[in-house]
Order: structure tokens, then sequence, then C-alpha cells
């Protein structure tokens, strides 16, 4: 059974960094689309980066509200995929999830509902202070 395990979420000003952290373990098949959901209080969870983990790198994916803030990338351990929020703004404060589903392909189609994946993390805090 896949597990996510994130780490990384705080508090900061708007303008600041965080870096999310998302771990997986308990899987043999590298081929993920994994990254990061979010949802704010009384609003729907929302994708916000995705890539796709064939162990080399590979396809990213933002929504339209982070490009240019936002990088996903995988971890030097390849069984971590990073999340590095600069220019952060108070909408960007919200509970961030990992997620993940296995794919046979080398990119994430569906990417943006929730409902395609099959894993999900615990959550963890972002909030940013105006």
């Amino acid at each position: 059974q896949v597990q996510l395990v994130e780490s990384g979420g705080g508090s900061v000003q708007a303008g600041g960094s965080l870096r999310l952290s998302c771990a997986a373990s308990g899987y043999t098949y590298s081929r993920f689309c994994m990254g990061w959901f979010r949802q704010a209080p009384g609003k729907e969870r929302e994708a916000v980066a995705i890539i796709y983990t064939d162990g080399g790198g590979g396809n990213s994916y933002y929504a339209d509200s982070v490009k240019g803030r936002f990088t996903i990338s995988q971890a030097n351990s390849k069984n971590s995929v990073l999340l590095q929020m600069d220019r952060l703004k108070p909408e960007d404060t919200a509970l961030y999830y990992c997620a993940a589903y296995t794919t046979l392909w080398a990119r994430c189609e569906g990417w943006e509902s929730s409902t395609r994946y099959n894993y999900w993390g615990q959550g963890t805090q972002v909030t940013v202070s105006s």
C-alpha cells in the first residue's frame, strides 16, 4: 500500500517562501503522477502542481494561479516530490495535500481532477498573512 507523508507547511508573510515535501513509500512501481492539491475553508479541493515521476524527472503541470511562483520537482531520492512556493499570497492559504496515482503513460491526463488520485497524504497547513 502506497503511503504519502507531507512535511514543510507553516506560516509566512505575503511575499515569502515555503517548501513542501512529500515522501512516498510502500510501492514497487515507479510511474506515478504525483503532486499537490489544496483546500481552503469553504472551498473545493483544487489541483496545484503535479509531476510525472518516472525516476528521471518528467512532465509537470501547474494551476494558472501558481504558474511562475511555484515549482514542483523530484528530490534526489526519487521517492519524494518537492513543491517550492515563492512569492506567496494570502490566497495561497490552505491545507495542502500530497496525492498520487499510478500511470502507464509519460503524462498525467486528468491531473486536475481529485477523483483521478487513489493515494493521499494527511495534509499540511500553509498560512500566508498579509
